[in-house]
């Protein structure tokens, strides 16, 4: 399960021309779900939203999060996060899950978003609609969230020392274990492989 978070002074979604969902200052959030994604990856990817500390206080920055500033979140099914493009140049979404079935968790996912937050906070686009999305980015600061990987990691013969290296790719096989560990718990199966956009 993926998403770009991005720190906005305000957020709107409009569909034909009609804004359905406007924010004040918080987080707009694109969210892109996996064919094999679960409750676990719904879990892990809610819980870190609320409580990156993305915000300033008292003139320092990094210290808040979006509910330690009662702020507002707007949330949009993006099924493009999941292209894969590393073959030629035309994006490839077979990772993406399909529609009814991501459907259903994302549904999932914004009820986990209001149970854990103040619910009139948590605002939403319309699964499925052709959206035209509009922000104003504070900083810029945007942040890419991946409940598989949260660290960009290097490869074998980067700039990093040996030891970095190592570490990091420990840490990332750990958090690939974890999360699969976690997701064959979850009472949530993966839709079908193909993917079936409207």
């Amino acid at each position: 399960m993926r998403a770009v978070v991005q720190r906005v002074a305000s957020a709107s979604v409009s569909v034909d021309g009609k804004v359905i969902s406007s924010i004040s200052q918080g987080l707009m959030v694109l969210v892109g779900i996996g064919n094999d994604d679960t409750l676990a990856d719904v879990e892990t990817l809610t819980n870190k939203i609320l409580n990156i500390r993305v915000f300033d206080a008292n003139d320092t920055m990094w210290k808040s999060s979006v509910k330690d500033i009662a702020g507002e979140v707007l949330c949009v099914s993006q099924f493009t996060l999941m292209a894969n493009t590393t073959k030629g140049n035309q994006p490839d979404f077979h990772r993406a899950m399909s529609t009814n079935a991501s459907r259903e968790l994302y549904a999932t996912f914004l009820e986990k978003m209001r149970q854990l937050y103040v619910p009139g906070r948590i605002q939403d686009g319309q699964f499925g609609a052709m959206m035209n999305v509009s922000l104003t980015n504070e900083g810029p600061v945007t942040l890419t969230l991946d409940t598989r990987k949260f660290e960009y990691v290097s490869v074998s013969g980067g700039t990093s020392s040996k030891k970095s290296s190592g570490n990091g790719n420990k840490e990332a096989n750990n958090q690939t274990t974890d999360v699969a560990a976690s997701r064959s718990a979850a009472s949530v199966h993966p839709g079908p492989s193909e993917l079936d956009i409207a």
